[in-house]
């Protein structure tokens, strides 16, 4: 036990000194533009459809299995401000960021892990080209970016499942909808819910990039780099939306 305390401690401060790194490199000339373009396409646009579905049950079932409760006590109602607020707060930003850990983070560890196995990594180094600036900082800085967008295009899918499953038992006009769904909503709202999603963007990538780049050799590391990034990934976002609930409830 007290090893594994140990290497947990270890592993932390490892990330840390990486992550640091990043905030040196990203400031620096000579940013690697095209590569970020080409991550947010594959980061953002590539998980489009897999975030669409995703929302998309979210909101639909989370309708479906709310009215009986709600239907008891004649709040049907609520049923769109209720659905819109659990969304936008909590719901879709941790299902989002799980399901991106999941598809982005285990993709980036396994492609660098590859690279570092096959030497590329050390090729880009002898060939004056800065590793770290290419592969981690435009692929973390795609992931800050991107998440919180997917989580913001998946509370409006996720809200239009609602709709959805509202009107499998009664009709209502979408006009009527959407006006209850922005009267139950506030700044304080969104505010919290969007800056973590910044959080669990940027961890999704540097996590994903540290296993990569610190894959040893043979290519079973290359397995363990992206199962160990989407578990360190899913912890970690665990992690960061429980401190912003306590922060959130300080402040808000």
């Amino acid at each position: 036990m007290e090893l594994n305390l140990k290497n947990s401690f270890s592993l932390v401060g490892n990330i840390a000194a990486f992550s640091s790194r990043y905030f040196k490199e990203i400031f620096k000339s000579g940013f690697e533009f095209r590569e970020f373009i080409r991550q947010c396409y594959t980061i953002g646009y590539k998980s489009l459809p897999l975030v669409t579905i995703t929302g998309f049950i979210m909101g639909l079932v989370l309708t479906i299995q709310s009215r009986p409760a709600m239907a008891k006590f004649g709040a049907e109602s609520w049923i769109p401000g209720m659905v819109s607020l659990s969304l936008i707060r909590e719901i879709a930003p941790v299902i989002t960021a799980l399901i991106c850990a999941g598809r982005i983070s285990s993709g980036i560890g396994a492609e660098l892990g590859s690279m570092k196995v096959t030497e590329q990594i050390d090729a880009m180094e002898v060939s004056a080209i800065n590793p770290y600036r290419y592969l981690v900082v435009t692929r973390t800085t795609a992931t800050t970016l991107m998440i919180p967008i997917l989580v913001m295009y998946a509370d409006l899918i996720g809200i239009m499942g609602g709709y959805i499953g509202v009107n499998m038992h009664s009709e209502v006009n979408i006009t009527r909808y959407f006006s209850e769904v922005f009267e139950s909503l506030e700044y304080v709202d969104l505010l919290p819910a969007t800056i973590k999603t910044f959080f669990f963007g940027f961890f999704i990538g540097i996590i994903g990039c540290y296993e990569g780049f610190n894959a040893s050799s043979g290519t079973e590391s290359v397995g363990k780099a992206a199962n160990s990034a989407v578990v360190s990934a899913s912890l970690t976002i665990f992690i960061i939306d429980m401190i912003a609930v306590q922060i959130t409830d300080l402040f808000f």
